[in-house]
């Protein structure tokens, strides 16, 4: 397990256009500067929070796949964040995780929003991911999912090890909650000894829903590394594997933890 370094992009998004977005994000990605292992996107990066699930949706191997797959090769980087797509004739609010070597993984979101009736135009992901990027272990979720603890709890298994390192939450989640963002991203960092990433949109949508920002990187014990406030942003962290150990050692607290079983 050596240090990570990871890269996050806070924008605004043009509303339900997908080149116009792509475009834009292609641009961002090549302004990194510096190497980086991780680049994370915002939720539904190539349409914003859209409701039109039929007419937003790709299926899987398509343009957006494709230029996600372009763009992890190229800068020798994982590249993620979410869009909608057809799946047998399912719509899912889908987590690509793309690797430099074209491999990738998913994850559908498990929890949909019903208060944006996003239940109703989207089946909900059954299955959690955890994937490996440098000795890290990873859990992606998408926006919503940072409401509900025992979908993101950090349960240690029988060696007494952690399930995950980082926590990392891709959103559109609207300024007029962000209090519950801020301090639900540091809740999860804290109550799982892992560090927790929130990457989050900026901007109006094609509904008038405002966003605010505030993406944001906590260490393990709540202290924020890193945090953008209402701002275009793009900002490479590195992540020290040395201190998460350290903390872990020294406090072991998922040893205590209550034992459950989620059943669907």
């Amino acid at each position: 397990m050596q240090d990570l370094k990871v890269t996050l992009i806070q924008t605004a998004l043009h509303w339900q256009d997908k080149q116009a977005n792509i475009s834009m994000l292609e641009e961002k990605i090549w302004e990194i500067e510096e190497t980086t292992d991780l680049i994370i996107l915002p939720e539904m990066f190539n349409t914003g929070f859209s409701m039109e699930a039929e007419k937003m949706a790709e299926p899987m191997n398509l343009h957006t796949f494709k230029w996600m797959r372009q763009m992890a090769s190229q800068k020798k980087a994982v590249v993620t964040g979410s869009y909608i797509v057809n799946d047998g004739g399912k719509y899912y609010n889908r987590l690509i995780w793309m690797q430099p070597d074209g491999n990738y993984h998913t994850y559908d979101k498990r929890h949909l929003f019903r208060m944006a009736n996003e239940d109703e135009h989207f089946s909900a992901g059954q299955k959690d991911l955890i994937v490996e990027l440098n000795g890290w272990k990873i859990k992606p979720l998408v926006c919503y999912d940072l409401r509900f603890p025992v979908w993101s709890r950090n349960v240690s298994n029988k060696q007494k090890n952690l399930e995950y390192d980082l926590l990392l939450f891709v959103a559109n989640w609207p300024a007029v909650r962000v209090n519950a963002w801020d301090i639900l991203l540091q809740a999860r960092a804290i109550e799982n000894v892992s560090y927790c990433i929130g990457v989050n949109r900026i901007g109006d949508d094609g509904k008038g829903i405002a966003h605010n920002g505030h993406s944001a990187i906590y260490e393990p014990k709540g202290s924020a590394l890193y945090f953008a406030d209402n701002r275009e942003e793009i900002k490479t962290i590195t992540l020290s594997a040395a201190d998460l150990l350290r903390f872990r050692e020294k406090f072991p607290a998922q040893l205590d933890a209550d034992r459950f079983e989620i059943k669907h």
